[in-house]
């Protein structure tokens, strides 16, 4: 996610997580903390100077490598409130809205 800038990548109080994906409505995170769908999380993003904590659900959640030493976990968040610097970041990409036509008599 360097595109985005984002730097590091946590789930509150402290377990480290990798974005895979995020949109400005949610994110797919890959962590060691087992993460249970419906539960209240925050997710804590470092990009550049700023750090941010954003509130969410999550969504589903699997496991996705059992090692020895760790399991791996890959879960969808849906935020509470949606990115507005993401949302501005991927405009170029935001599928137009059709104009509003208001119906005049019959």
């Amino acid at each position: 996610m360097n595109d985005l800038g984002i730097l590091q990548a946590r789930v509150r109080p402290g377990h480290e997580a990798s974005v895979i994906d995020i949109s400005a409505h949610g994110a797919l995170i890959e962590t060691a903390l087992r993460l249970l769908p419906g539960r209240q999380v925050e997710l804590q993003i470092e990009r550049g100077d700023e750090l941010m904590a954003i509130r969410g659900r999550v969504v589903r959640c699997r496991v996705v490598a059992v090692l020895p030493s760790r399991v791996s976990y890959r879960g969808a968040i849906g935020f509470d409130k949606p990115l507005h610097w993401l949302a501005a970041a991927n405009s170029e990409y935001a599928v137009p809205t059709a104009p509003v036509v208001e119906r005049v008599g019959r």
